[in-house]
């Protein structure tokens, strides 16, 4: 089982299907990792607010991997806003994580109230210049923070990194990514497991032997997408990585994209604060 490599707009690839580690708490972390990297994950999605950053290091290093071999993602705390601010934000994370270099650095959230994310853009772009960062991009940024983002500068973002699942779309959004060469990413793929339940999913997977996760997962990477599943049971991240055996046809793709809501289970960016403690 190889998991396939995205082309990304920087000509850096990322792993379409990765790991991701949100509300995992920090004393678990390590373990939960291990076994993710041990099944056949091969990209980790942390940030600084999810306070979990050491215990991803340290699961990297037990497991032995090349750095080569394993891709990390992280993200801005949402207090970290502004030039200098970031260059310290990342070199928190950088301690914590314990590596030399990140692969892929996001905005966690856009903050529009605070009206900082273009200093911590260009921050990015440095950080990006002088090599600590491979790639960067942006998570939770609606199309017009994108589009203030592009006419304040000429790097565009490799990822935007949303809420995206079976019950909320994100159409409009997904088709400004595909415009401008933005790689879609999906965090809550499975919609914190309500997907799990859903009748058509559990139909349309028995038509193939899977689960209505490995259904929603595979709808994901039919349509392109990066996706970050998370599990703290073993099994369950087999599980998850088991998608490359099938594909959804037209129909069983129409039909999923009839069970749109339009209602989110996450924050909305254009409110969020950000700021968890």
């Amino acid at each position: 089982m190889e998991i396939p490599l995205t082309i990304l707009n920087d000509s850096y690839t990322i792993p379409q299907l990765g790991f991701g580690v949100y509300q995992v708490p920090p004393e678990q972390t390590q373990r939960i990792v291990e076994d993710a990297l041990e099944v056949g994950y091969r990209h980790i999605d942390t940030a600084a607010g999810y306070r979990n950053e050491d215990g991803v290091g340290r699961a990297i290093k037990a497991s032995h991997l090349g750095r080569d071999q394993v891709y990390v993602t992280t993200k801005l705390y949402n207090d970290s806003h502004g030039y200098q601010e970031t260059l310290d934000a990342f070199e928190r994370s950088m301690d914590q994580l314990d590596l030399e270099f990140l692969d892929l650095y996001l905005i966690h959230w856009p903050r529009p109230i605070a009206d900082r994310f273009l200093e911590s853009w260009q921050a990015f772009e440095t950080l990006r210049s002088a090599g600590r960062i491979h790639s960067i991009g942006v998570s939770n940024f609606r199309v017009k923070d994108l589009e203030k983002l592009a006419a304040n500068s000429t790097a565009t973002p490799v990822v935007n990194q949303i809420e995206l699942h079976p019950y909320f779309q994100q159409n409009e959004l997904s088709e400004y990514h595909h415009a401008h060469g933005i790689r879609t990413e999906a965090w809550s793929p499975l919609d914190q497991g309500r997907v799990l339940n859903e009748p058509l999913l559990v139909e349309i997977g028995s038509r193939y032997g899977k689960t209505p996760a490995q259904v929603t997962i595979r709808w994901h990477l039919d349509k392109g997408n990066v996706v970050i599943p998370k599990s703290e049971h073993k099994h369950r991240m087999s599980e998850n990585l088991n998608v490359f055996d099938f594909t959804l046809t037209a129909e069983e793709i129409a039909s999923i994209k009839k069970l749109e809501t339009g209602q989110r289970s996450g924050f909305d960016p254009s409110e969020f604060e950000g700021l968890w403690d």
